[in-house]
């Protein structure tokens, strides 16, 4: 157990801003399901840029990996394009 006042409020802090980012990492693998399970392509296409701002978002926050989200934006649009 931590001894020093500062420490404390380290793990209280970081306490906080885990959970923070495991709301905001939770709502973007929702996000990322619902357009993978969607079979409309135009509802797709609708939904695509909000979930690929949230992408950006969390990408310069670095609640998640630059190149995680490039990955992520790039499989969506691959699904986009094959849906019929």
């Amino acid at each position: 157990m931590a001894n020093h006042k500062s420490s404390l409020k380290r793990i209280r802090q970081d306490k906080k801003k885990a959970e923070h980012n495991h709301y905001y990492a939770k709502t973007m693998r929702n996000a990322v399901r619902k357009l993978r399970a969607m079979t409309n392509k135009e509802e797709a296409a609708a939904l695509y840029p909000k979930v690929q701002k949230m992408l950006d978002k969390l990408a310069k926050n670095n609640i998640i990996h630059k190149n995680k989200a490039a990955n992520l934006k790039s499989s969506l649009c691959n699904h986009i394009a094959q849906l019929g």
